[in-house]
């Protein structure tokens, strides 16, 4: 299985159809097990959040204000799976709990453990974000929940478009120029708990440059489609929320490479009419403004 760019190296049966000809930038280990010397190395934890009706905590050694090598990490999903790793070793463990099956251990391991385990290692930053390609060029699409990002991210995939990713955006810069890697080709345009979603035909397996970030804001039922360039300190102040993964030791350097980011890409700001019957006239917009952009 490959993910985010991300060879997985494992005896699970994913079940599920995942690409092995995307473009590969890493290994890792899955493996059920655990050292009982690294269950025992964890003695603090705090609450993450609560996500698909489940409670997600994180435990460490220690307080987590730094992520040093050999510092033990541990993702616990509430009645699911407990996840296991060593900062610096390409290998996560696993653990199913009461509740757990091998679809739901691949749905948390992808969605959020791979993501989260690829930040703190540095290999990549993450936006949250629907992507897609188009003219060849990579756009993402940004909004707060429920902004309808996912919707047109599925209308974009339904007229043709590759996928690049379905929620969370890997960065990375690159000779130059800040890139982004598909994440997995399953797309869900309404959020279910604990779903893939559907499969998609075409799915982007390659890295690439990032031509844009489209900013979706809500107009008036029967309003035109509207597209402006943001420019200065708000786009950082807009598109700052949408950065995944906010940890204390990371913020710093987050801001600087968020600041080199947006000096070099373009930001828009997509008033759209908030209405599915206008949603083709959205794709027109949106499709039209890239191809002049050229």
């Amino acid at each position: 299985m490959i993910v985010y760019g991300t060879k997985i190296n494992s005896d699970i049966d994913f079940l599920l159809d995942f690409s092995q000809e995307t473009e590969t930038r890493q290994e890792i280990e899955l493996s059920s097990k655990v050292p009982e010397s690294l269950k025992k190395s964890i003695t603090s934890g705090i609450p993450l959040f609560f996500s698909h009706n489940r409670y997600i905590n994180l435990y460490s050694d220690r307080q987590m204000d730094e992520n040093i090598v050999g510092q033990p990490w541990c993702y616990e999903v509430q009645d699911i799976a407990t996840f296991y790793w060593v900062s610096g070793q390409k290998i996560i463990y696993y653990n199913l709990e009461k509740s757990g099956s091998m679809e739901l251990l691949v749905f948390w391991f992808v969605h959020q453990i791979l993501p989260l385990w690829l930040t703190l290692e540095g290999y990549y930053d993450f936006i949250h974000a629907g992507s897609v390609e188009i003219e060849g060029k990579i756009v993402a699409f940004i909004a707060p929940s429920m902004g309808g990002k996912s919707t047109l991210t599925d209308y974009f995939i339904r007229q043709g478009h590759p996928l690049v990713t379905d929620d969370k955006l890997p960065t990375f810069f690159e000779q130059g120029h800040f890139m982004a890697v598909g994440s997995h080709p399953y797309h869900r345009p309404f959020r279910e708990f604990e779903v893939f979603g559907y499969h998609v035909k075409k799915f982007m397996k390659r890295s690439d440059e990032i031509r844009a970030f489209y900013l979706l804001e809500q107009g008036e039922l029967e309003s035109e489609t509207r597209i402006e360039e943001i420019t200065g300190y708000e786009k950082f102040d807009l598109l700052q929320p949408s950065y995944l993964y906010e940890f204390s030791f990371l913020r710093l350097g987050r801001l600087r490479y968020l600041g080199r980011m947006l000096d070099s890409l373009k930001v828009y700001r997509v008033t759209r009419p908030w209405n599915l019957e206008k949603l083709p006239e959205v794709y027109e917009a949106i499709h039209g403004h890239i191809r002049r952009l050229g």
